[in-house]
């Protein structure tokens, strides 16, 4: 069993790891947006996308891990993490617990940097429509069709930068 619940004990690790690399990326994300950096933006965009693979990965591992782990212990695969830190020898249980939690922690201040950074994102976006509606109202005006998608319409209007002149 201690081989498995090693490399069960790795995999959290390794899940943490990628949380925090996630979180210093959003970081770094929603700096540029209050820089507006677009340059550097779109690059960390694709920076952020590229890891939130990366933490999927970790997450499956750990599952995987996690499952098998239960087997080698005689408990369901489906197994709750409390039943399963349970049926762990003692002196592993709270390094396992710490794990787990410090795991969950990481991942709600993901998803809260993450929404963050999506409002100042579409924030940005819709100021930047506006700017762009003062000079040409015509080009779009966000109107949606009665199954809520966007309605496009072929405008005969100048684009933005022909209305500057």
């Amino acid at each position: 069993m201690n081989p498995l619940l090693h490399s069960y004990i790795d995999a959290l690790r390794e899940e943490l790891k990628q949380y925090g690399e996630i979180l210093a990326l959003l970081d770094q994300q929603q700096e540029l947006v209050v820089l507006r950096e677009g340059t550097e933006l779109l690059e960390s965009v694709v920076a952020v996308d590229a890891q939130a693979v990366a933490v999927q990965a970790a997450r499956q591992e750990r599952e995987q891990r996690r499952s098998h782990l239960a087997r080698s212990l005689e408990l369901e695969e489906s197994s709750g993490l409390k039943e399963l830190i349970g049926a762990l020898p003692a002196d592993y249980q709270p390094l396992v617990q710490a794990l787990v939690q410090e795991n969950h922690e990481l991942l709600v201040r993901v998803r809260q940097r993450a929404r963050q950074n999506h409002l100042l994102l579409s924030r940005s976006v819709e100021l930047m429509r506006r700017l762009i509606n003062t000079f040409s109202p015509a080009v779009n005006t966000g109107t949606y069709t009665s199954n809520g998608a966007a309605r496009t319409r072929a405008s005969s209007a100048h684009t933005f930068y022909e209305s500057l002149g």
